[in-house]
């Protein structure tokens, strides 16, 4: 039963940016109106009229997604900044509980992301229905220049989510071992990553990367003091 239980949960995680993430549909935005659609468009000219005109820039739609949030996931960063300079919220969660810096983690768009952590969002925040974060989801994707990013950023390279996992431990066991998820760990263990904090059953990185077959990221792991 245990088993069965673990399974599901990893199936869920690998579904979950798919399900979290996605961006307004198609229908939502064709109900949108004044700051959500224009966010939505990416028109520049549009954000400043409307916003001259009196609207909120954190407003928020049906999902509490803000215009932010809209702009984030489609990576409109000029009405991203223009939003933030009227006084939108960098560090508000969506319904889901995720931020634009999440949200663009997902995307790998390395862009939004530095220009959200120049204009104010947090990389320590705690994010999305498994409290993890934005790094976290950059690991658990292979994303690693928005890792590294997030890095500088001090994101909190040992932060365990919900499911006992830290960004280390999600660049393994929901990565392919490959070499954009083996850039992640490289990037994790250089900046000081604890090799060592294992799983929820206990299991430690190094394990886990060596049940997997996955060599380099084992080798990696144990010249950092993994065990």
């Amino acid at each position: 039963m245990m088993r069965l239980v673990y399974g599901l949960l990893i199936l869920d995680v690998l579904i979950a940016p798919a399900r979290a993430q996605t961006p307004p549909s198609a229908a939502e935005i064709a109900a949108y109106q004044g700051l959500h659609l224009v966010a939505a468009k990416g028109d520049v000219t549009a954000a400043r009229q409307a916003l001259a005109a009196g609207a909120k820039p954190n407003a928020t739609d049906a999902q509490q997604r803000s215009p932010l949030h809209v702009a984030a996931h489609f990576g409109h960063g000029e009405v991203a900044r223009i939003l933030l300079a009227a006084g939108a919220d960098p560090r508000a969660l969506d319904a889901q509980r995720y931020d634009i810096l999440t949200i663009a983690a997902v995307r790998n768009d390395l862009a939004f992301v530095q220009l959200a952590l120049q204009l104010g969002a947090d990389a320590r925040a705690i994010t999305s229905p498994y409290q993890g974060t934005a790094l976290i989801a950059a690991a658990h994707l292979g994303h690693g220049p928005v890792l590294e990013a997030l890095i500088r950023a001090e994101a909190p390279l040992d932060h365990v989510n919900n499911l006992g996992w830290t960004a280390l431990i999600e660049a393994i066991v929901l990565g392919d071992g490959g070499l954009n998820h083996t850039q992640c760990v490289r990037f994790l263990l250089e900046a000081g990553a604890n090799p060592n904090l294992p799983d929820g059953a206990g299991r430690s990185p190094l394990a886990l990367a060596r049940a997997r077959g996955y060599g380099e990221m084992a080798g990696l792991i144990a010249a950092a003091g993994g065990r």
